[in-house]
C-alpha cells in the first residue's frame, strides 16, 4: 500500500516530458516480454501513476489555454492605476 503512495507522488513531482518518457520506457519493456510477473505487475502499477500524472497535466494546461484564449463577457474589469 505504501508502494502506491509513493509511485503517485514520485509521479506527481516529475514534469510532464520526463514521466511521458518514462511512459514510453516502461511500455517498451513490457512490450518486449522479458520481465517477470511481479516485475510487470510493478510495471503496471507506475504506468498508471505516470498515465494519470500526464493526464491532470494536459487537463490543467488545456483549462489554462481556455481561460487565456477566452476571456468571459462578465469579468470584472478596473481602471489602471498609476
Amino acid at each position: 500500500m505504501t508502494k502506491k503512495k509513493t509511485d503517485k507522488s514520485k509521479a506527481d513531482n516529475l514534469p510532464f516530458e520526463q514521466a511521458l518518457a518514462e511512459l514510453e520506457q516502461l511500455v517498451e519493456e513490457m512490450e518486449r516480454g522479458d520481465l517477470s510477473l511481479q516485475e510487470s505487475l510493478q510495471s503496471f502499477e507506475r504506468g498508471i501513476a505516470l498515465t494519470r500524472h500526464c493526464q491532470e497535466s494536459l487537463q490543467a494546461a488545456e483549462q489554462k489555454v481556455t481561460m487565456l484564449s477566452n476571456p468571459t463577457a462578465d469579468a470584472e474589469t478596473a481602471p489602471f492605476e498609476q
